[in-house]
């Protein structure tokens, strides 16, 4: 580290920190495996003053993010980092902590950072976690002008700053009935894609995927969301199937409405056949003139109206995913007391929507209770409306419904669960909010005369994800175990190839002996995007939007996809892990000016990423003749396959002797070889691609083949299988890579 205490004073000399400019680099990089925000930060004359010799700035920045202290940084240790402010360390290097404890105060998670000095005096390149692009490049800017001011000592408003990141948070991340199941899918290892700004998420890659829009999957039948949204339809159903349902009936008019509550007998409930989120609901209608007034707002919110028994109980909502009840929450009645000075209005505010668990995000179990016409009805039963002021000690129910957020999961009888699974089913919903209401959702069903009065499509989960009060409940976990049994990875074979050299050859051959083997196969390369064989896509598409577009294509079972060394450093891999990783070679004079890579070594630390990235069960294919690639052998967690036309044979008898596997050229024959086992699938001399080609051994053109069938060694296409392809693929395929056709 350098000497933290250069001569001078900051006073009088012109200073700033300039972000210059940035990139997102979506996927595996030189960096980590996760999405970032790499920018470049050019801070000029404060290069020759660090932290410690700017009077004040310290402690200034302390102040303003104590909770900085959890960052470790290179120390290791809590207050790691704010121990580095002090002793004296650089702009760049603060931005980057400032910026990860904005994302953090605004709600996300901490992250991952880096600070690195550049070929130019005074020109970073910081790195931060970007679990969601705008939000990330907000703090950045915000955490650039917090250390300004802290330098300046001016003003600065970080609660202001923070607000307007959750905001960001609020419109643009995931939503928290989303984020649960992504998660799990994450701690399960299955790849995630977000497929619009929403919550349209794609779990898995190509044909083994399945989509998610919030608590929706692409098995959510529309027609049994539609159903549900009918809830007179719904009460039929499940009232056939012998689920236990409130006596009622669809009425016409107020008039009719009152015949209704007549026959079924009061109190009844009223409310929009057709409606959701509890809104034109009203419970315990005890009169004519209340059965009127709640039908014509019902209507309002629907376009028909049911009326029907009031049930005697509490509000419970049960989720079912897959025929199973994983969750219960019930709810309580929402009042207040009086206190002899304070309206109705007013005790709402004070007693109930201060309640921290009450809000509007997504981080709020409860939402705020507000004075609808259903609490203006309920009020007015009490002899009360919102400005009455409410003697001390006088308690009134202001809202029956829609608090339920009391984790009973542990409780839930037998007979309830069956009853919500049956329902979920008869409607079916293959994940439902089931709404019961029941005095004990611990006793049986019936002799309660409880009843199911909802089945609900794309039911919320933050109710059992954070519970006001009880247990959390793991239902993104258990929603993702319905979508992926316990062996599903949601993965189709990906084959990632990279090298300073054009991996174009090698992707085409592979993506034909895939094909012949059976696979529908995707290929994104320098010259285009395919599809089964079939260009959709015309240019360069060896990088990450292309290849993405493979991965999100339902109709395929395998890809092959070309990442050189710029793509990786420019975008990162389009994919988190692989099942084969390719790595060709790398030239002496290999390097990416633009991203301060100069030289093999340098570039060695990116093309690294593509065997970083193959998975436990996978295979990185390896070229033996090049030092710096097979040194890569022991970055990977998978196995190794070595190939090699000669020139790298010291590094496959090693490799063979250990009982590994290479595919290499002997006496003119290219041979599959595992320990001391081997098998011949080609004449080298007799193949027509390299005869025409002029190729001989130890070309690129023969190592490019090499590569391709060690590749497909890797993916378990048989020997006969591999050696059919060499000879009628190599044979059928013309100069223009686009036409060989299996």
């Amino acid at each position: 580290m350098r000497d933290p205490r250069p001569e001078g004073s900051l006073q009088g000399i012109p200073h700033d920190i300039t972000i210059v400019d940035y990139r997102f680099i979506r996927g595996p990089g030189r960096w980590t495996y996760r999405p970032v925000l790499e920018a470049i930060l050019d801070i000029g004359a404060l290069e020759d003053f660090p932290s410690n010799l700017i009077p004040g700035f310290p402690q200034r920045l302390e102040a303003w993010l104590p909770s900085l202290v959890e960052h470790q940084c290179s120390y290791g240790e809590r207050g790691g980092f704010l121990r580095r402010l002090h002793d004296g360390t650089w702009p760049a290097h603060i931005v980057e902590h400032v910026a990860l404890e904005l994302q953090a105060l605004a709600g996300l998670p901490t992250g991952f950072g880096r600070a690195r000095e550049t070929s130019q005096r005074g020109v970073y390149r910081v790195v931060i976690r970007a679990f969601q692009e705008q939000v990330a490049l907000a703090a950045l800017h915000a955490a650039r002008d917090l250390v300004m001011a802290a330098i300046d000592d001016l003003p600065c408003d970080v609660a202001g700053s923070v607000a307007e990141l959750v905001d960001l948070v609020d419109r643009h991340y995931l939503g928290a009935s989303t984020l649960s199941i992504v998660d799990a899918a994450d701690d399960r290892g299955i790849p995630a894609i977000r497929l619009n700004d929403g919550n349209l998420v794609q779990l898995g890659y190509g044909a083994r995927q399945r989509r998610i829009w919030t608590a929706e999957t692409d098995h959510t039948s529309a027609v049994a969301e539609g159903i549900s949204r009918d809830k007179d339809l719904t009460k039929q159903l499940l009232e056939s199937c012998g689920v236990p349902v409130p006596e009622g009936r669809l009425v016409t008019s107020a008039d009719d409405a009152w015949e209704a509550a007549c026959e079924i007998g009061l109190p009844v409930v009223v409310k929009p056949y057709d409606g959701n989120h509890g809104r034109g609901v009203f419970m315990n209608v005890r009169t004519r003139e209340e059965v009127a007034a709640a039908w014509a707002i019902a209507l309002e919110e629907g376009s028909g109206v049911i009326v029907e028994r009031f049930v005697q109980g509490k509000e419970h909502r049960l989720l079912v995913v897959g025929g199973r009840v994983v969750a219960a929450a019930r709810g309580e009645p929402a009042g207040v007391v009086g206190d002899g000075r304070s309206t109705v209005r007013e005790l709402i505010e004070l007693q109930l929507n201060s309640d921290p668990s009450r809000g509007e995000s997504d981080e709020c179990p409860l939402n705020y209770v507000r004075l609808d016409s259903s609490s203006r009805m309920e009020l007015a039963r009490q002899g009360f409306d919102p400005d009455s002021v409410v003697p001390a000690g006088r308690p009134v129910l202001v809202q029956r419904n829609g608090n339920v957020a009391i984790d009973v999961t542990g409780q839930v009888h037998p007979s309830v669960a069956r009853a919500a699974s049956v329902a979920a089913a008869v409607v079916g919903l293959d994940i439902a909010g089931v709404d019961l209401v029941i005095e004990d959702v611990s006793r049986p069903i019936g002799p309660q005369r409880g009843a199911i009065v909802e089945v609900n499509a794309g039911p919320g989960l933050l109710m059992h994800l954070k519970p006001a009060a009880g247990t959390a409940q793991p239902v993104g976990r258990a929603i993702l175990d319905h979508l992926f049994p316990e062996s599903d990875s949601g993965r189709i074979p990906v084959a990632g190839v990279a090298g300073t050299r054009d991996g174009s050859p090698i992707a085409h051959l592979l993506d034909g002996l895939l094909r012949l083997a059976g696979k529908r196969t995707g290929l994104a390369c320098g010259d285009g995007l395919y599809v089964d064989g079939r260009r959709i896509a015309d240019g360069d598409c060896a990088h990450w939007e292309p290849a993405q577009r493979l991965l999100a294509n339902p109709r395929v079972e395998a890809a092959v996809i070309v990442n050189d060394g710029h793509a990786i450093l420019a975008e990162g891999l389009a994919y988190d892990r692989c099942q084969v990783g390719i790595v060709t070679g790398i030239d002496a004079d290999a390097g990416a000016p633009r991203f301060d890579i100069a030289g093999a070594e340098q570039m060695y630390g990116v093309l690294r990423t593509q065997v970083d990235v193959v998975l436990p069960e996978g295979v990185a294919v390896l070229a033996a003749d090049d030092p710096l690639v097979a040194k890569m052998a022991a970055l990977c967690d998978g196995d190794v396959i070595f190939y090699d036309g000669g020139a790298g044979a010291a590094v496959v008898d090693a490799h063979l002797a250990d009982g590994k596997r290479a595919v290499v050229v002997r006496a003119g024959r290219i041979v599959l070889a595992s320990g001391a086992r081997s098998q011949a699938v080609a004449d080298v001399a007799h193949l027509p691609v390299l005869e025409r080609t002029g190729a001989t051994e130890g070309t690129t053109r023969l190592d490019d083949l090499l590569a391709a069938i060690a590749a497909a060694w890797a993916l378990g296409i048989a020997p006969e299988l591999i050696r059919t392809g060499v000879e009628t693929l190599s044979a059928a395929r013309a100069p223009a890579a686009e036409t060989l056709v299996a």
